[in-house]
């Protein structure tokens, strides 16, 4: 036998060479395995589909859970989901759904008609002060029982005929009811076993935590470190697991675009939730395949405290409205095929585009501010904008404020806080104007215009008029298209005289995606079901 003296040095020399190859990245490792590494803008605070409000949430949610119908990856037309199939009866009022008999929970158990009625009555139990238990108005009975303090379930229309066969009653005829179903407050949640960790309709109940979590999407929880990531795997025992390429998710929380951005660039994550503004013409130039400037249905607005002064005064809300330049907005700040908002609604959306307009007017602002007793902005307090951190809202907030300091001569201080503290000082109403945007649930002009209904969980600016409730509560009630229309029309003027909001800018989605990402098909709602997403070194 040869000694082994000889191989040494080179043996040593191999072990030098590999020490200096350079590491696996975060990414090039999902590849390998199948594991999605998705940014997602901030923290969450909570799992709870009836709970949350949140884009982000909304984005985690969609792996966990799935309710009686799902979206088309490239489309988001409703497709079957926890329901193999339903029927619809002529008037359009009643949808009775056969439930798949596979479809189970993370925990074996059979997901049940019950199971979805069991957690309709829940979102609609006053004592959870659910912000989108409006959104199930539409079912027979459902306003009645969640403001009359949720006494008989009995009188609204949802009803299991039998375990696998549920009848869901409408107060109206809606053609975008089934796109309705595919958003998280109409998923089922596991009632049992929510109410072994707490009270069933309480905020705070710890059910969502891993170990306790227990869903019915292609993905289970895995992990769930605050601040750090949300891992979730693959579940193979989802009704449709065949069709799931994916092993995993990482949710990766970075109220930073700029930190987000650089974790892109280090191999970190596959798609981020936004791109910085002061990096998109860099990205443009030289790397377009990794820039996605989307359409989006979505709306970029200030909410003003309609019960505080001095913006109690509709006079001084307009003026603030008409002096902003957003034209300059979109074209010199945000660069990325955003559209001035003139109003709430964004054009074209199912069709309908408002008449009614807030343009930029600064002449007018000033005479309004004078009429209202401010003439070029003296006497009138400082005011306070509040808006969540992240460089975009800063970049937009300031721009803003020299707006009003140039035409008006108001001076607004700027404040920014974590989302969660935006968030409770939101609901709380302890604030003066606030950053706000509204991303459309489904395509129709009413998930826009809802929001700021009387009733609404989602108004928060003490903004209330009964003849826009009225003119959206006919428009519900009204068959044909034109004059829904019009009673729609009729809505958004009222609310643009009132200016409880203002808006600024329709969204385009920016962001970065690496190319590795196969199936994630552009779409108005930036919808994306995991089920049909994979990966491709």
């Amino acid at each position: 036998m040869r000694p082994l003296l000889p191989f040494l040095p080179f043996c040593a020399a191999l072990l030098l060479t590999a020490g200096c190859l350079p590491r696996e990245t975060r990414v090039e490792a999902g590849n390998r395995q199948q594991i999605l590494h998705r940014g997602v803008g901030y923290e969450v605070n909570e799992l709870d589909p009836h709970v949350v409000t949140g884009v982000a949430e909304g984005n985690i949610l969609r792996a966990l859970f799935e309710g009686l119908v799902t979206e088309d990856p490239v489309d988001l037309r409703p497709v079957p989901g926890v329901a193999e199939h339903w029927e619809i009866s002529a008037d359009g009022l009643k949808y009775t759904f056969r439930l798949r008999g596979d479809a189970r929970w993370s925990d074996g158990r059979p997901v049940t008609a019950r199971d979805f009625t069991a957690s309709f009555q829940r979102i609609l139990t006053p004592s959870l002060a659910a912000d989108y238990a409006n959104m199930l108005y539409i079912l027979r009975g459902a306003e009645a029982f969640h403001k009359g303090g949720g006494r008989d379930f009995a009188t609204v229309g949802a009803e299991a005929l039998d375990e696998r066969t549920l009848q869901l009653t409408l107060e109206h005829p809606a053609a975008y009811f089934l796109s309705l179903l595919t958003n998280p407050p109409w998923y089922p949640v596991p009632v049992e076993t929510i109410a072994r960790h707490g009270p069933l309709a309480q905020r705070g109940n710890p059910w969502t935590r891993p170990g306790k979590i227990v869903t019915n999407g292609p993905f289970r929880l895995t992990e769930w470190r605050q601040n750090q990531v949300i891992a979730v795997e693959k579940f193979p025992g989802y009704w449709d697991a065949a069709t799931v390429r994916l092993n995993g998710i990482r949710f990766y929380p970075l109220d930073s675009v700029d930190a987000e951005e650089r974790a892109f660039r280090a191999g970190q994550l596959h798609v981020t939730e936004y791109a910085p503004i002061s990096k998109i013409d860099a990205y443009r130039q030289h790397s377009p395949h990794l820039l996605r400037l989307d359409p989006y249905l979505a709306t970029y607005f200030f909410r003003l405290n309609t019960r505080r002064p001095p913006l109690n005064d509709v006079r001084i809300r307009r003026a603030l409205a008409l002096a902003i330049d957003r034209e300059a907005i979109v074209t010199r700040l945000l660069r990325g095929g955003q559209r001035p908002a003139q109003a709430l609604t964004p054009p074209a959306t199912a069709g309908y585009t408002a008449r009614a307009r807030l343009p930029s007017d600064p002449a007018e602002a000033r005479r309004l501010l004078a009429a209202a007793g401010f003439p070029g902005g003296r006497g009138l307090p400082p005011i306070d904008l509040l808006f969540n951190t992240s460089e975009n809202h800063r970049a937009l907030a300031e721009a803003v404020q020299e707006m009003w300091r140039r035409e008006l001569g108001v001076e607004v201080r700027l404040a920014n806080q974590e989302l969660k503290v935006t968030h409770a000082a939101r609901r709380a109403g302890d604030y003066q104007i606030l950053r706000g945007d509204w991303i459309g649930d489904y395509l129709d002009p009413a998930t826009f215009l809802d929001i700021f209904r009387g009733d609404s969980g989602n108004n928060y600016t003490g903004w209330a008029q009964p003849e826009y409730d009225a003119a959206l509560f006919a428009a519900a009630r009204t068959a044909d298209p034109a004059a829904r229309e019009e009673l729609l029309q009729r809505a958004e003027a009222i609310l643009l005289e009132g200016v409880p909001f203002i808006p600024v800018y329709h969204y385009t989605h920016v962001f970065l995606l690496h190319p590795a990402v196969k199936g994630w098909h552009s779409n108005l709602l930036d919808h994306h079901p995991y089920k049909h997403v994979w990966l491709e070194p």
